[in-house]
């Protein structure tokens, strides 16, 4: 099964260091790799520098605007598909792949080949950054899956059915479940909602969901705010695009805390979460 990974960036360059030499260490399985440079020219000069054999893809970006996340993944799965991919491996770029990540997916992949399915892996969020010269022996070391999300033993597969657990980090799907799913609603920009659409999309379809054991990525750290008050209003903007599309509230949790924190109300009479104005003094 011909194998391609995808990988959206703008910025992050550091990360997308690592995230090469990561697959670079992958030599079972033969991968093309396909990297959709999200307004950022830099890209192709750290891959160069890292040698790579990456295909770049630019889409163009103004500054200042939301990341186009879902258009940009299903650009890079077209150019895949257009070089004969039958198995898309989508990794973030703050993710390294250990090194049997594309081997375990290409083996659930083909032993599930004639049941559609959405196959995820482990992923260990990492405490602190990593040096550049880091291996793969010494992230193992590090290893601590994500503690709300199914971890099989290696080399096992178990079925989901809680598809809000599904997350784009580090996911495979084949091509004809791709093509059948139609890629990610690209009515969504910016931070927020796009992986719950598509994974509800796919429970609606009869896509499974399976956890693949050995899958496993590593996720380099960076400061993040809990809630994500920095992506708030992407946020609100995507789950009212959720909301039209499915009839509910996605994102609870940061709804939930966005409004105990006071930043956000619910409006009736528009029917949504909006951000409260301050009051001028």
């Amino acid at each position: 099964m011909k194998t391609a990974v995808i990988t959206i960036v703008r910025g992050r360059h550091s990360h997308l260091r690592m995230h090469v030499r990561g697959l670079a260490v992958d030599t079972t399985t033969p991968f093309s790799h396909f990297i959709v440079a999200m307004g950022d020219p830099m890209v192709k000069t750290v891959l160069a520098q890292e040698e790579s054999a990456a295909r770049t893809i630019e889409i163009d970006v103004p500054a200042g605007s939301a990341l186009p996340l879902a258009r940009a993944r299903n650009i890079g799965a077209a150019e895949a598909l257009r070089h004969g991919a039958e198995l898309l491996v989508f990794l973030d770029v703050d993710c390294i792949a250990a090194p049997l990540l594309l081997t375990r997916y290409l083996v659930a992949a083909s032993s599930e080949a004639s049941t559609p399915a959405l196959f995820c892996g482990p992923v260990t969020y990492l405490p602190h950054p990593v040096a550049d010269s880091t291996s793969s022996d010494s992230l193992a070391l590090l290893h601590n899956p994500h503690p709300a999300r199914p971890v099989p033993p290696d080399g096992k597969i178990l079925d989901g059915n809680d598809f809000d657990l599904f997350w784009s980090l580090s996911f495979a799907v084949t091509a004809p479940t791709w093509r059948a799913l139609g890629g990610f609603c690209e009515e969504y920009l910016g931070y927020g909602g796009e992986d719950t659409d598509f994974a509800r999309a796919a429970r609606d379809k009869g896509v499974k969901l399976a956890w693949v054991g050995g899958a496993d990525a590593y996720h380099q750290f960076h400061p993040v705010s809990d809630p994500p008050v920095e992506h708030l209003d992407d946020i609100l903007i995507n789950a009212r695009v959720f909301h039209r599309r499915w009839g509910e509230w996605p994102m609870q949790g940061w709804i939930d805390a966005f409004e105990s924190a006071g930043l956000i109300a619910y409006q009736p009479d528009h029917g949504r979460w909006e951000r409260v104005r301050p009051s001028v003094v």
